[in-house]
C-alpha cells in the first residue's frame, strides 16, 4: 500500500501557480483577483473558506471574502452575484455552498457568468467539458485528475467505479475518466443508492472513487487487491479525541481498505488539499483568458 499525498501534490501545484502569479506582479501587472461569498455560519464552509483564504495569500492571488448573513435572501445574495459578475477588477468567484435552504443554490449557480465561475459549476461550463471543449473543470474533479496524473496512475482500460452521481465531483469525474485524454479512456461505470449488487461492481474497479458522503461507507470486503482508492468524502464527526471537538472521515474505512489497496488517498490529506490548489488554478487560468 502506497498513500497518494495530495498534500505535497497541492504543495507542488501551488509553488508552479506562485511562480506564474510572481512573474505577472513582475511586470508590473496587478494579481489575479478571487472573491468567496459565504452566507451563514456552517462551521465547514467556514473552516474550507479559511483555507481558501490562506491558499490565495500563500500563491500571491489577491482574495476578497463576503460573509453574509443566514437571514440573506435569495435575491440580496443575486445582487451580489451581478455585482460580482460585472467587477472587472475580479477574475473569478464563488459561492460557497451549501446556502440556507430558503435559497435555491441552482439559480444562483445559474447566475454566475461562465468566465468567472472558476468553481466550474454553471450549466455552460459544465456542458463545454462534457463535449471536450476549454472549461473551468469543477475543483475537485480536476484535483482528482492532477493526483492521476502526477501519480503516473495508468487509467487507459481501466475499470473505473464511481460511487456518488453528484453533480459538483461524480457526474464530472466519470466524464473525465471516459473522455478521450492522458487521464481518461478508462471504463466508467457509475454507482448510487439505487444500484443493486454494489459489492460485485466495486470488486472489479481498477480505480475506486468514492463520493457519496457517507463516512467509511466502502470496507475491505467490496474491494479487490491492489485497487487504487481515491477518496473523496469529508465529513466532520465528532469525536472527543480533538480540541475541535470533531474530526474528518472519508467514504472509505481506511485502516482496513489500506491494506488491500495499491494507492489510496488519505482522509484529511488526500483529495480536499488538492481542491484548494485547483481552484487557484482556475482563477489564474481566468486571469490569462481576460488578457487576451
Amino acid at each position: 500500500m502506497k498513500i497518494i499525498d495530495g498534500k505535497l501534490i497541492s504543495t507542488q501545484l501551488k509553488e508552479e501557480i506562485a511562480k506564474k502569479v510572481k512573474h505577472i506582479v513582475e511586470k508590473g501587472k496587478r494579481p489575479p483577483h478571487l472573491a468567496v461569498i459565504i452566507v451563514g455560519e456552517d462551521g465547514g464552509s467556514q473552516v474550507y473558506v479559511n483555507n481558501k483564504i490562506k491558499a490565495c495569500q500563500l500563491v500571491g492571488i489577491k482574495s476578497t471574502h463576503i460573509e453574509l448573513p443566514v437571514e440573506t435572501t435569495e435575491n440580496e445574495l443575486l445582487k451580489r452575484v451581478y455585482d460580482l459578475n460585472n467587477n472587472t477588477e475580479l477574475d473569478g468567484f464563488i459561492v460557497q455552498l451549501p446556502l440556507p435552504k430558503h435559497i435555491n443554490e441552482q439559480k444562483i449557480i445559474e447566475a454566475i457568468s461562465p468566465e468567472k465561475d472558476v468553481d466550474g459549476f454553471t450549466p455552460i461550463n459544465i456542458g463545454k467539458m462534457v463535449i471536450g471543449l476549454d472549461a473551468y473543470v469543477p475543483a475537485t474533479p480536476f484535483g482528482i485528475t492532477e493526483l492521476l496524473r502526477r501519480y503516473k496512475i495508468e487509467t487507459a482500460g481501466k475499470k473505473v467505479v464511481v460511487l456518488g452521481r453528484s453533480n459538483i465531483v461524480g457526474r464530472p469525474i466519470s466524464i473525465l475518466m471516459s473522455q478521450k485524454s492522458d487521464i481518461g479512456n478508462a471504463t466508467v461505470t457509475v454507482c448510487h443508492s439505487k444500484t443493486p449488487d454494489l459489492m460485485k461492481i466495486t470488486n472489479q474497479a481498477d480505480i475506486l472513487i468514492a463520493a457519496i458522503g457517507v463516512p467509511e461507507f466502502v470496507t475491505a470486503d467490496m474491494v479487490k487487491k491492489g485497487v487504487v482508492i481515491i477518496d473523496v468524502g469529508t465529513t466532520r464527526v465528532k469525536s472527543d479525541q480533538t480540541k475541535s471537538g470533531w474530526k474528518l472521515k472519508g467514504d472509505v474505512k481506511f485502516d482496513e481498505v489500506a491494506e488491500k489497496a495499491g494507492l489510496i488517498t488519505p482522509v484529511p490529506g488526500g483529495v480536499g488539499p488538492m481542491t484548494i490548489a485547483s481552484l487557484l488554478y482556475n482563477t489564474l487560468l481566468a486571469y490569462k483568458k481576460k488578457q487576451l
